[in-house]
This record gives C-alpha cells, structure tokens and sequence, in this order.
C-alpha cells in the first residue's frame, strides 16, 4: 500500500542548523517563502478540474502555445465522448489517457456539462502567412467539400456557421492551427477512432497532406461569429453517419448470482483480476491486456467461460491449480506476471468462488494473444529453472497470538491482495528478494516506488488511526495523504470494495507491521542559490495556489507537502512522476468527484521540474537529496506510452 498523493506523506524532521542553512540560500537570492495564509478553496466543480485548465488554458478557453484545444462552449455530448474515449484507450494521449483513466462515467459528464455551459470570449484568429491558393483550397474543402473525392464539406456535420451541432459535434473555429492538423494526421494515420460508422476516419484517409494543411490553415484564420454556440440541429441531412461514443467502457451484463458465485464475484474484486484480465476499452475479463516485464511483454488471458477461447472448459480443480501451482488447464507453467507467488496462499474454497464468479459472465470469443517475452524467456525450461529457484507452493496459516481480525488482514495482504508484489524489491530475475516483506522497491517498468510498509520515514501505518488507513484503501484519501500511480489502480480496482469489516482487518493487520526508526536522511548535495531561486518561483507560480505558500496544502482537498514522505523519498522517483504526470485521486464510491492536478509534463521543462522538486524537498524542514535534470529525463521517458 502506498499512499502516494498528488504529493503525499510526511517526512522527518531537519536539523536545526539545517534550517538555519536552507533559510540564509533563500535570504541570499531574496525568495523567502511569505507567511500567507492557506489557500482558499471553493468545493466547487470549477476547483475540482484545476487539472484540466494547467493546458486547456483558463477555463478552458485554451492555451497561448498553439496545440492544445479550447473546450469551453464544446458541446457537453461531444466534451463526454472524447472524455470516455481518452479513458478507454480508444483516443491517444498521455496525458489525457492517464488523467481521466480512473474517474467514473457520472463525474465525467459532470466535468463535460461544466466547461459545456462556460460561454466565453474567443481568442483572436491566428495569422497566417498561406497563399491565397492554399487558402482558397481550405475554404472549398470547409465549406464546399470535393464531391469528386467523395470528400463532404466540414459544414455538413458542423454547421454552416462551423460552431458545432448539439449534441455532439464540436465546433471548429477557435482551434490551433497546429491541433487541427495534428487530430485530422490522426485520424488519417489511425490513431484516433470512434464507433463506428467512422466517418472522421474515411474523410481523413481522402485527404492529402497537402489538403489537411489547406482546411486546418483556413479554420484557424476565420473570423469568429458573434454568436458561437453550437446550433440545434443541422440545417440538412449530412452526407456520411458518424458513429459516438454512448457510454462508458463494456460491463459486465449482471447475472443473478448468490451464495458462492456472489462470493466469488467480491473476491475477484479483492485480488483485481480485472485490472490485468481486461484490456483497455476491451470487454471485461476478455483478456489482451499487455504487460510490460524487463523480459518483454506478457498477455492477460481470457477467464470468461468462452469453451474454446476461456475458461469454458475449466474445472474447479484446473483453477486450483492455476492459482496454487501457477500451472494452466494444459499443464504449462505460468508466468508469474500472473501474481500465483502469492495466490498461492488462497484457500480453496475461495478459488472454488472465484470460478464459480467467472463461470458465470457472459462468454467472449477472444483468442489469447501469444506472450512476446526475448530469449531465454521464452522458453518452459527457463520457466520451471526460475519456479525450481524462487516458488514454492504454500498455504496461509493462522498465527495462533494473533485475533481472527488479524489474521483475516494478514490473509488478505498476503493471498488475494498480493501486496508484496510492488512493496518488495525484484532480483535480476524478477522474483521478490529475501528481504523482508513489504519493505519497499521500484515496480518494474513503471518506474515508481512503492514505499516501506515497515519504515516510519516511508509509509508505515503503525501510528495511524486505522479508521484512517480504511478510508485511504477504501477512498483513495485519508488525512493528509491520497493515492497516487500504480496504488491508486489498486485503490479503483480493489479495496473500495472491501466490506467494512475487511477493511478493519487489513488496516488492524498492516499497523501491526514492526517498524523501523530510520537514521536521519543525509542531503548528498546542497543546491546552488540559482537553483532554489529557480525552484521558488516554479513553485509560486504554478503550486501555492493549491499547496499553499508554505507548504501547509488544503485539509481533504490538496495534501500539504510540508513534513510529507512521499516528497522526500529515495529515490525521488514518485515526486517527479506526480510533477510530470499530475491526475486525479482514483473515482471510488467513497470519493466519486476527487480534486485534479494538472501534468506538467507538457508544460514545464525538464530543469524546471528538477528545481521545483528540489525545492520542495528543501523547504519547511523537509530534508531530501537534490533532484537532478538526469532524474528527470529518466523518469519522464517513463512517461511516453
């Protein structure tokens, strides 16, 4: 479990004369923090999407740098649409994919309908230094088409006024040059899609390169109207039908299920299986999700009860198997990507459930994809010489000094829970090492770190109310800390299903952990003057507002980073991911509408970030190592899909 907020956690204390060194830099370069008060903070939609506006510009009235779009006026159908798709995968961008991927459908039409109803004044148009030619060529394809390419003019799904169609075309004046051309090359390129029919997706494929640079000149230099909301409906029938996005991502038709299969059905939920076993924008435990290993990729299979294709054929006892052995229907060995190290202390009767849960879904015919993993990986032998090694099958046994309360958490952070699997250090084979469990160690790929659930400095619980730690599993947020990265999967995905009592246990279990008083962090370098200074005005312009002049957050909303471990902890992997990445805190059913931070990936160079995190890291007693611009550039290459 990490509780890794928009920045969270607190850190140790610094020395006196440490203070007193860090406040004389900032005396000498005349950047002393001001004693203000906290930031004040409306619980209002427009404070809650602050995430999207660090590029859409206030508002969403877009940005001055040319690519990203305006959003405020779009109507609310097509805002929604766009939204599901980045979320499903369906639409690509980073950022957008990672910022929306665990907010839920209501809140996304909520966010949609808020920047729908923003009626606010345009930009003026950009200028352009196109030839009449090439303006006359955008203004026909606009407004005109090339019926002899079968290509229909902009205006015929639009509007003449080409300010948009309620209730899901947007309007295309007021948009970067640069934006257009990118989003029609995507969709000539097959990079962007909708449902079909695709009808964004035949036009672009009929026109040249020299044609989308024609139309996305043209848009970008026109007058905007004086009226430019979307019309009611369209003056004529347009040419081609498009398809839209009408909801969410495919579920799961709902079976009546009671007794074991119900069971099976909350459990399933507890271990995650769908967060591997469905693929993004992909039918529910349809398996195809890939999985990136340092050995090559890994995908998920298909569990639904398909017979040729699933688990259609599958008995309880192959199941069984699968989880206690790590051994398929057909007696391979499976990978341990599939988490059976610590499936393996599953009780039967609670795998009989899970299959009998899964037995019961709808069957999808989706061949499983072949793993892509390099040589010698690819191999059995290689397998059963890493399982002779590292696994042993096992099975949870009760401690006798501990309550039943315990050893139900105990059960469930070990078995389905596979907590270990992230907050344990990986030898260069990928097995867990024998350092004790829980203590910490990057996820492979990701590049985050998942913190030491035994070190007070990192992210034991030992001293936290466990009413406390059951709302961080349950909600994503607890006082002073949220989730964050990898841990805010497992928070959607997981334990907000937990039952009441289960979420007691498993806090009961983890605040029992021993923890260790780390020795005091030793600063290995002290940055330049320039650096802070740096560092201060990156912070005062793009965090104070949120996080406070000094540090002190916004109590439930923005976590304070003043006296936080997850700002200073080693390596600074996961300051820097928040920094790069921002996001939301995972949509629960506890916390359906959770305040956003905006990636500033895009938006901020890779020195900037550097300095802004060394400065946090060196302020308000905290007492982490400089953050370096190589820091940065791994950790942001992490970034990119």
């Amino acid at each position: 479990m990490s509780a890794l907020p928009p920045m969270s956690r607190c850190c140790r204390a610094l020395a006196k004369h440490r203070s007193r060194i860090v406040l004389a830099i900032l005396l000498s370069v005349g950047v002393e923090h001001r004693l203000l008060a906290a930031p004040v903070v409306d619980d209002s939609i427009a404070q809650r999407v602050l995430a999207c506006t660090g590029c859409h510009g206030r508002d969403g009235r877009a940005a001055s740098d040319g690519y990203y779009p305006r959003i405020a006026g779009k109507p609310a159908g097509y805002l929604y649409n766009q939204l599901v798709s980045f979320r499903n995968g369906t639409r690509r961008y980073a950022p957008m994919n990672r910022l929306v991927a665990l907010l839920g459908d209501d809140y996304l039409r909520e966010i949609a309908q808020h920047f729908a109803s923003l009626d606010l004044p345009y930009s003026p148009p950009q200028p352009t230094t196109a030839t009449q030619a090439v303006r006359t060529r955008g203004e026909m394809l606009a407004m005109r088409g090339d019926p002899a390419r079968d290509i229909p003019a902009c205006s015929s799904c639009h509007g003449d006024a080409l300010t948009g169609v309620q209730p899901a075309t947007p309007g295309l004046l007021g948009l970067p040059r640069d934006y257009l051309t990118a989003q029609l090359g995507a969709w000539k390129a097959g990079n962007r899609h909708a449902t079909a029919p695709d009808c964004m997706a035949r036009i672009a494929h009929r026109l040249s390169p020299e044609d989308i640079g024609a139309v996305s000149q043209w848009l970008a230099t026109r007058p905007i109207p004086a009226s430019t909301k979307p019309a009611m409906r369209l003056a004529r029938k347009p040419t081609l039908e498009c398809g839209t996005v009408s909801g969410g991502a495919a579920q799961v038709a709902k079976p009546a299920i009671g007794g074991a299969t119900a069971m099976g059905e909350y459990l399933t939920r507890v271990g995650n299986c769908a967060g591997c076993h469905t693929a993004r924008g992909g039918r529910p435990f349809a398996g195809g999700r890939p999985i990136d290993t340092p050995f090559g990729t890994v995908f998920s299979t298909n569990l639904t009860p398909d017979t040729d294709t699933g688990i259609g054929r599958w008995w309880g006892g192959d199941f069984w198997r699968a989880l206690h052995e790590g051994v398929s229907r057909d007696g391979r060995a499976l990978y341990p990507a599939f988490p059976y190290p610590n499936y393996t202390r599953v009780s039967r009767a609670d795998a009989d459930a899970i299959h009998a849960y899964l037995r019961s879904l709808p069957p999808v015919r989706q061949r499983n994809r072949p793993h892509a993993l390099r040589f010698p990986y690819d191999s059995q032998l290689s397998l059963a010489a890493w399982r002779t090694l590292y696994f042993r099958p096992a099975a949870y046994e009760n401690n006798a000094t501990q309550s039943t309360e315990w050893n139900r958490g105990a059960y469930l952070v070990q078995g389905l829970g596979h907590c270990n699997a992230c907050h344990s250090e990986r030898n260069a084979l990928g097995a867990t090492t024998e350092s004790p469990a829980l203590a910490g160690g990057m996820i492979p790929m990701q590049n985050w770190y998942a913190p030491s659930l035994l070190s007070m400095s990192q992210a034991g619980v030992s001293r936290w109310k466990t009413e406390d730690i059951a709302s961080l599993l349950s909600s994503g947020v607890a006082p002073g800390a949220s989730v964050s990265g990898p841990m805010a999967d497992v928070v959607h995905g997981a334990t907000q299903y937990l039952t009441d009592a289960d979420l007691q246990a498993m806090a009961t279990y983890l605040r029992s952990l021993a923890q260790a008083e780390d020795a005091p962090q030793e600063t290995t370098a002290r940055s330049a003057p320039a650096w802070i200074e740096l560092g201060a005005t990156v912070y005062e312009r793009h965090c104070a507002n949120c996080h406070g002049s000094n540090g002190e957050g916004v109590v439930g909303i923005y976590p304070g980073l003043a006296g936080n471990r997850a700002v200073v902890l080693d390596p600074p992997a996961n300051v820097i991911h928040m920094l790069l990445e921002g996001g939301f805190a995972p949509g629960t059913r506890r916390n359906p509408r959770p305040f956003g931070m905006p990636p500033f990936g895009p938006l901020l160079g890779d020195q900037e970030i550097a300095a802004v995190a060394t400065y946090i890291r060196s302020v308000w007693n905290n007492r982490g190592r400089e953050v370096t611009t190589f820091d940065v550039r791994r950790y942001r290459s992490d970034s990119i899909p």
